[in-house]
């Protein structure tokens, strides 16, 4: 009785989101975060979030050149970039907290997997992924899931508990839900017919095939 009324309140909730299209998302967390050493809150699995803009690549921090910003650790391959880092954070840190984007997409803040050696700059925002085919599946249609992964997550992740908000959309599912299998084939049959997108700017840009 207690789980049906629980699932009973989600449902409401869910069916009194109302969505606003947009590309600006709040970044003040949830954030996808793991423990290396003493800090206990790292971004990144470590990674400086300047270099993916920089140097175009995933490129490990100093543990030694780090600093603390909206509660988290941030870790930087030199001091020039923790100093271009404090000057603009916004511009920066990684979209949906360093959740995976494909995961937003469907309000199931995952981590795990490729992390943050899987990304894309996008409009000139870092998107990290859970892996290869986490990417390739948010790239079978890049507006229109970049557009689902900001409303869920200005309506339902940003502010919430992760893992209370990724079991309750683990149970009850967002309307396009696909499964693994489905966007499997979808994306092969985009690949086999040449008519996979690709995401617009310099950095980041992979070809149609694998």
């Amino acid at each position: 009785m207690l789980l049906r009324r629980t699932f009973m309140v989600f449902a409401l909730a869910i069916g009194a989101t109302s969505f606003a299209a947009t590309y600006d998302s709040p970044n003040d967390g949830p954030w996808r975060t793991m423990s290396d050493g003493s800090d206990e809150r790292l971004m990144l699995e470590g990674h400086d979030a300047v270099a993916y803009f920089t140097q175009n690549d995933a490129v490990r921090g100093d543990p030694a050149i780090k600093l603390l910003h909206n509660g988290v650790t941030w870790r930087f391959a030199s001091a020039a970039n923790k100093a271009e880092f404090e000057r603009a954070p916004q511009k920066y840190m990684p979209q949906f907290g360093g959740f995976c984007s494909n995961g937003i997409n469907y309000a199931i803040p995952w981590g795990g997997g490729g992390g943050p050696n899987t990304w894309r700059i996008y409009r000139g925002k870092l998107y990290v992924f859970g892996g290869q085919s986490s990417r390739d599946h948010f790239e079978i249609d890049t507006e229109k899931n970049l557009e689902l992964a900001h409303r869920y997550w200005n309506d339902e992740v940003a502010g919430s508990n992760a893992v209370f908000t990724r079991y309750k959309r683990l149970v009850l599912r967002v309307p396009h839900y696909k499964t693994g299998k489905q966007l499997n084939d979808e994306w092969e049959s985009l690949r086999v017919a040449g008519k996979l997108p690709v995401m617009p700017g310099a950095a980041q840009v992979v070809s149609a095939a694998p």
